[in-house]
């Protein structure tokens, strides 16, 4: 029995020693017991759905190109026949009507012809050339430039005493269609004519003095003359071709008439104080077609305001940029008021005194 035991025991150390000699194995994996991934603590995990990362921020997002329009803005050429009282107080009623409905949208390129025709062809060539957007024509001449320069181009005139006249319309209606509008600076010409009778009475000649060349001075003098004669009053007409010729003309009508007329005349205008410097000493009167020909040799005229009447011009303007009027519609308007004013230091060198209603130039 002890002997059995013995050899049990030493059969089992023998395996034992038999069996930590071997080389261990790794057991397959077992799928309920199978290892673990890496160590979740030192991976990232895959995203959750619930806790999905959001997408960009829309507030921080680049945003996509602007397709909003741009702000507009326009380019008005400005053509003023030349320089004087007149002319430049509307060119300035003009931009400042249209500076107030537009801003600084609006950019002009502003060009004096000093008096000559073929300079405002040059200068509305020019604006056409550059596409501009619209065109102020202030005075006769370029009104006449830009209506032959284009019929694309909207064109607003100012200072202009008869459109028909002006542009040769028969059967005019008030408005001239196709491109072209604008203001009037005519003034009531027959109140004009009575205006000579209410402060010189015992007038028997009136001469009429203008310039040949301005087909609106033209028109002023003929309506002018029919009033006087129905009045009985007789007329005489100087007319003078420029600067060159405007004082021995000024003379001849001085020696002639009791009183002298000058109409709205851009080159009677201009020089008023050569016709003055005849008239005064002559001590002959004169009544004007409007205030800036009176400061220089006028006693007296029934004037339109010509800053009121730019701004109108300007506020047409407006409409036109924006196409809230259509152009070809547009009648041509006229100055809001008229006032009966005296030259206060040409009424005293002659001893005028005016009636109350009258007010002081300046």
């Amino acid at each position: 029995m002890k002997k059995t035991l013995t050899l049990v025991l030493v059969l089992v150390m023998v395996l034992a020693l038999a069996a930590c000699g071997t080389t261990t194995t790794t057991p397959p994996a077992d799928p309920g017991t199978a290892a673990p991934p890496a160590d979740a603590g030192t991976t990232t995990p895959p995203a959750d759905p619930g806790t999905a990362a959001p997408p960009a921020d829309a507030g921080t997002a680049a945003p996509p190109a602007d397709s909003a329009e741009p702000a507009q803005s326009w380019v008005v050429g400005i053509c003023q026949q030349m320089t004087h009282v007149a002319l430049d107080a509307a060119t300035q009623g003009f931009k400042d009507a249209l500076t107030e409905e537009l801003g600084d949208a609006v950019t002009y390129k502003v060009q004096d012809a000093g008096g000559e025709y073929t300079n405002c062809g040059t200068i509305m060539d020019g604006f056409v050339a550059e596409n501009v957007d619209l065109i102020l024509a202030n005075a006769t001449y370029p009104l006449q430039a830009a209506a032959s320069a284009t019929s694309d181009i909207p064109i607003l005139g100012t200072s202009i005493t008869d459109y028909a006249t002006a542009l040769t319309i028969e059967d005019w209606t008030g408005t001239v269609g196709g491109n072209i509008s604008g203001t009037s600076d005519l003034a009531p010409l027959d109140q004009q004519a009575a205006m000579i009778l209410e402060l010189f009475p015992d007038t028997k000649t009136v001469g009429l003095l203008y310039c040949s060349g301005e087909p609106n001075s033209v028109y002023q003098i003929t309506v002018v003359e029919g009033y006087l004669n129905d009045m009985g009053v007789t007329c005489e007409r100087f007319a003078f071709t420029d600067v060159n010729d405007l004082a021995a003309v000024t003379q001849a009508a001085c020696d002639s008439a009791d009183v002298l007329y000058v109409p709205t005349d851009n080159t009677a205008a201009t020089y008023s104080d050569t016709i003055g410097n005849v008239a005064v000493p002559a001590n002959t009167p004169i009544i004007c077609g409007e205030s800036g020909t009176c400061t220089g040799c006028g006693v007296a005229t029934l004037s339109i305001d010509y800053y009121d009447l730019g701004y109108t011009t300007g506020k047409m303007a407006a409409q036109v940029l924006t196409g809230e009027a259509d152009i070809s519609t547009m009648p041509v308007q006229f100055a809001p008021e008229v006032t009966k004013m005296y030259n206060a230091s040409i009424c005293e060198a002659l001893g005028l005194t005016m009636p109350e209603d009258y007010v002081a130039i300046g």
